[in-house]
């Protein structure tokens, strides 16, 4: 599935009102950043386990 897909298909199952709230926010950002590098962490690990909360990301940062 493709990452904004699976963006929209987050966003779209949380309650409202945060649902509405979430997708100002993303909405906002995108419009500031429109060629940012967008992913998604499910927060599900290989092993099928809950290890945190669903992320979207906006971007990369290199640690030194």
């Amino acid at each position: 599935m493709h990452i904004s897909s699976q963006i929209d298909e987050f966003i779209d199952s949380l309650p409202l009102p945060k649902q509405s709230d979430m997708q100002s926010l993303h909405q906002q950002i995108l419009d500031i950043a429109p060629k940012c590098k967008l992913w998604f962490e499910t927060g599900i690990d290989e092993h099928n386990k809950v290890v945190c909360n669903p992320t979207i990301g906006y971007g990369t940062q290199t640690l030194h």
